[in-house]
């Protein structure tokens, strides 16, 4: 069974008139496979996160990306040993672009299409026996840390994004997540469990 853990929770805060922000990063691993969601901004974060799991970025065999902003996919160098996935493609550090069949190479791990933050926003669906299915959401769901977070259903539905793209395909992608998860990791900001409705 998969296991997962949240190597970073999310943050966005601004300090005098600087904003730091980094994505959430979390860690799958499927049998012998290391995967990681989102690598976010935060290079030293980053490497002592995997250190504490005793892990290299060369350990790491796919990386995906939920989508393209910077705050979640600056260091996807790093882990040139890997493979990088996003909403639709298979990339490699040789410039080789296939398509894939909307999972995680070997595995039974789910990409969907999430569109509304950006066109192109994809979540990864993780069945855990610790934690139901999870999904690792990125930014359809995220929290400036100095905000309460409310996890209800409607405030999910209802939750501002002011970087959004499209507000109808946010609203029906955070419908689609609501129905299908248990637990959910969003870009920014602390894991949570869905609350029945």
């Amino acid at each position: 069974m998969n296991k997962i853990k949240v190597l970073i929770e999310g943050y966005i805060r601004e300090e005098d008139e600087d904003e730091y922000a980094s994505s959430s990063v979390t860690l799958i691993r499927d049998h012998d496979l290391k995967i990681l969601i989102d690598v976010g901004l935060d290079k030293q974060l980053l490497l002592n996160a995997l250190d504490k799991e005793g892990l290299k970025p060369k350990d790491i065999n796919f990386v995906v990306l939920t989508h393209t902003h910077l705050d979640h996919c600056l260091l996807a160098a790093l882990f040139d040993n890997a493979k990088i996935l996003d909403n639709s493609n298979i990339y490699t550090f040789s410039g080789k672009i296939s398509p894939h069949d909307s999972k995680i190479p070997g595995t039974n791990i789910e990409i969907i299409s999430t569109p509304g933050h950006d066109q192109f926003h994809c979540a990864v669906l993780v069945n855990t026996e610790e934690f139901g299915k999870v999904a690792i959401c990125a930014d359809l769901f995220w929290w400036p840390d100095n905000t309460k977070q409310k996890t209800d259903y409607t405030s999910l539905l209802n939750l501002d994004d002011p970087y959004l793209k499209d507000q109808e395909a946010l609203y029906k992608s955070r419908e689609k997540i609501l129905k299908i998860a248990a637990y959910i990791v969003p870009g920014h900001g602390k894991p949570f469990k869905i609350k029945t409705f």
